[in-house]
């Protein structure tokens, strides 16, 4: 049991559940307050890719992968950051 709690994976698991009550306390308006939806739309864009990078590194062994895929996923992870905000602070 000790071995389990130490694991990546486990730590990894603990951050996307921390992670997603985060995105849902702000989505839900208990996380700003009356300060607008635009940050808080900001704040979770940036989780959620957070999550997408987690995910990859830890359940999809990319933090172990060769340095040329491990640096495509993290492009990718930085390419879908901008287009989301752009996205939507363009719409």
């Amino acid at each position: 049991m000790r071995t389990l709690i130490r694991s990546n994976a486990s730590i990894a698991w603990l951050a996307l559940t921390t992670l997603t009550v985060v995105s849902w306390a702000l989505g839900t308006q208990h996380g700003l307050g009356g300060g607008g939806h635009v940050p808080a739309s900001l704040i979770i864009f940036v989780v959620a890719v957070f999550k997408v990078r987690l995910v990859g590194m830890y359940f999809m062994e990319l933090r172990d992968a060769p340095l040329a895929l491990r640096a495509i996923f993290e492009g990718y992870c930085v390419v879908l950051l901008g287009l989301l905000v752009g996205m939507y602070l363009l719409a």
